[in-house]
């Protein structure tokens, strides 16, 4: 790696040797000090905050990624260079449409995102059928709109409404893998009733703020709701 990072890994190391704080800290431990510092990037992004305000958030972030990697080091897992390789190799199969296998580049690219998306998703398919092989079948058969293979993988703690949408993507792409040309199929007449509320984000966002509003004057949980729906699709 850089010198500079090998620098901060050696600091990181150090501080796990001398200061109790940090070497009391552990992985789970950590998870709040992880959703915080997302959350504090998230908001420098959105809020358009100052270059300099972006790196240090960054920087908080990457704290993070070191920490677990040096905790894990300690145990004899792996270490920072580990996650690195790891996640190179990962970019470079999953984005088969850029490189080829040895990780050169290939000798043409795709001229389009739909295209490139699908060889994404074709390619995750291809890896979960490689860890499958040899167990029962992975859901492709259910009968739901989303099934299980939409919502594995996905956090179970991500936000109820970031949650849905990511299992309504997943299910719209794999039934385009799988030549199914309507991906509202199931869906259209629960949406019927809502699709003519809004037609621009600040619109849904009222939209939202409205359902919620209702939700907490009926004393229901909005974000349980979803998160349950979810889990029936």
């Amino acid at each position: 790696m850089s010198a500079a990072v090998d620098r901060l890994v050696e600091v990181i190391r150090l501080l796990r040797e001398h200061c109790l704080w940090t070497a009391a800290l552990t992985h789970a431990s950590l998870v709040t000090y992880l959703v915080e510092e997302s959350y504090e990037l998230v908001e420098a992004i959105e809020e358009g905050h100052p270059e300099e305000d972006l790196k240090g958030e960054l920087a908080d972030v990457l704290l993070q990624v070191v920490l677990h990697a040096e905790i894990a080091r300690e145990r004899g897992a792996f270490d920072l260079d580990a996650v690195a390789e790891a996640l190179t190799e990962k970019m470079v199969r999953r984005n088969r449409h850029v490189f080829t296998p040895d990780g050169g580049l290939q000798p043409s690219f795709p001229a389009t995102v739909e295209e490139i998306i699908a060889s994404w998703d074709e390619a995750k398919r291809q890896e979960k059928a490689a860890l499958a092989e040899g167990t029962a079948d992975d859901g492709d058969a259910s009968p739901h709109l989303v099934g299980p293979t939409a919502l594995e993988g996905l956090p179970r703690h991500l936000p109820a409404l970031a949650l849905a949408d990511k299992a309504l993507g997943r299910a719209e792409r794999r039934r385009a893998l799988d030549g199914v040309t309507s991906a509202s199929e199931g869906v259209t007449s629960a949406s019927e009733g809502v699709t003519s509320a809004f037609g621009t984000e600040e619109e849904l966002g009222d939209f939202l703020l409205g359902v919620v509003r209702a939700a907490r004057a009926r004393g229901l949980d909005s974000e349980r709701a979803l998160r349950t729906a979810v889990g029936r699709l």
